[in-house]
């Protein structure tokens, strides 16, 4: 009877201390996660947003794309009316032409010219007809350009998507008059998605270039990541510039100070298949400084552990 209280005792007491063993562990992650490892919740998705514009002015034709849509670097987005810009083309091939056809006729007299003696010829004239032919060459190759430029200006009549991404803030519509550099939609680069997480001062000695990161999306979704840099100077919302250039200094004085909030960014690896991203989502950042680092927590805790396990052994 005794022998059998004893073990329901010893099980009690190992179970306890298995409770209390669990709970510890459980308080110093989550203590080394939120507390000891640089976090923010104050994190950002970004990318790099392409404003798309035409290079060249005049109706809208034809416009192949919808809002939110897919596209790939190279596919036709929208077309601009080409009917002026190849009378144009026309017009300069036709200048090219009358050019060539002068400059032609002005080698020709020169070479005429040049056969004839001095006592037909004088050398003044020589002299004027090679000028003449210098004279015509540049015209020509003025024309040459000019209708280049033409050809150029009809082929931008077809407005080509510059990278991967989605199609967002379309602003245009068939008929519509596009102004060249005036953006009519742009396209979220979907190779170009990273995080900034903007970490109270008092964690950045912390943080270095290379650190891991992990990525919690507000959304839903975890990612993977390392931080690539750190931002060098944020807005001195207390100090700005007066009309004269010289130091605006707030008069008064906050008893409470706020730690200041540095932009870090972060690189991500990649996307997991059915995490959908999109520019200015939140998440939360937590950046893994192991690598650099154990607190004196750890190196206890990992001491304590260690013996547990020797003397279990």
């Amino acid at each position: 009877m005794n022998r059998q209280l004893l073990t329901k005792k010893l099980v009690s007491l190992i179970a306890s201390a298995a409770i209390i063993f669990a709970a510890f562990l459980m308080g110093h992650t989550l203590w080394s996660r939120y507390v000891d490892s640089p976090w923010t919740r104050d994190g950002r998705v970004r990318a790099e947003i392409v404003n798309v514009a035409p290079d060249v002015s005049g109706a809208v034709v034809d416009l192949r794309v919808h809002d939110n849509q897919h596209v790939k670097k190279g596919d036709l987005i929208m077309e601009i009316d080409p009917s002026h810009y190849r009378i144009a083309v026309d017009q300069a091939r036709a200048v090219v032409s009358e050019r060539l056809a002068e400059l032609q006729m002005r080698q020709s007299e020169a070479a005429r010219r040049a056969d004839l003696n001095a006592e037909v010829v004088s050398n003044e004239a020589r002299q004027n007809a090679a000028k003449a032919v210098s004279i015509a060459e540049a015209q020509y190759r003025q024309a040459a350009a000019q209708l280049e430029s033409a050809k150029l200006n009809l082929a931008r009549t077809l407005v080509i998507a510059p990278v991967d991404g989605y199609v967002t803030n379309l602003n245009t519509f068939v008929g519509n008059y596009a102004i060249a550099g005036i953006a009519k939609l742009a396209i979220v680069d979907t190779n170009s998605f990273w995080v900034y997480g903007y970490f109270e001062e008092t964690k950045i000695p912390r943080i270095e270039v290379g650190s891991r990161a992990e990525i919690q999306l507000m959304s839903g979704g975890v990612l993977r990541g390392y931080v690539e840099g750190i931002s060098r100077g944020i807005y001195d919302r207390d100090n700005p510039q007066s009309h004269e250039l010289v130091a605006d200094v707030n008069p008064t004085f906050n008893w409470v100070r706020l730690a200041q909030r540095v932009p870090v960014r972060i690189r991500i690896d990649a996307v997991p298949k059915g995490v959908l991203l999109a520019a200015g989502l939140t998440c939360t950042v937590v950046v893994d400084d192991n690598s650099r680092r154990q607190s004196t927590i750890t190196q206890k805790t990992n001491a304590w552990l260690d013996g547990i396990l020797r003397w279990w052994s």
